[in-house]
């Protein structure tokens, strides 16, 4: 009898471990490609917010615009061959020049590539801005790169990147 017992247990703990080894097969892992992959609702939702951040500059809304900034102590910023400048010296800058703005002629964001990295997004583009302060128009071409990261609020700016484009006429 002890035996015929014994067996039994054996033979349920046999069954026991091969059914839980076949429920670990069945498990499926999903590998994302973060260098390949497309990410279009991510992609969609950073070009939305380029298209928000676009109408606050063009309407003048500093606090909107400043607000699509994660300043903090990583937020990095170049510009115009100078040395890099941080939160502070970006959100002075940006309410000082979009403040000053008395018209906006044109504001183009030409050749705009997205790439999406997860919760990480690249957005380049050549800005073709032509702002009025008071009588002067100031054209502005440069090659820029906003780097972004999804965050609680949404998009937000972590880097950016400025540099003046050359046309091609003059390589």
């Amino acid at each position: 009898m002890k035996t015929k017992l014994m067996l039994i247990l054996i033979l349920l703990c046999c069954l026991s471990f091969y059914h839980c080894k076949e429920k670990e097969q069945e498990v499926v892992e999903v590998k994302v490609d973060l260098l390949n992959d497309d990410f279009p609702e991510a992609s969609l939702a950073v070009v939305k917010t380029m298209d928000s951040i676009a109408l606050a500059a063009k309407t003048g809304d500093l606090d909107k615009l400043i607000a699509f900034h994660a300043y903090g102590p990583k937020f990095t910023e170049f510009k115009n061959g100078e040395p890099r400048n941080y939160s502070a010296e970006n959100e002075k800058f940006e309410r000082s020049v979009f403040g000053s703005v008395t018209e906006t002629v044109k504001f183009n964001m030409d050749d705009m590539k997205v790439a999406v990295y997860g919760d990480v997004a690249n957005v380049t583009f050549h800005s073709d801005f032509h702002l009025k302060f008071e009588e002067d128009l100031a054209v502005i071409n440069n090659q820029v790169s906003l780097l972004f990261l999804n965050t609680q609020d949404g998009w937000r700016i972590v880097h950016e990147h400025h540099s003046p484009l050359v046309a091609a006429s003059e390589e």
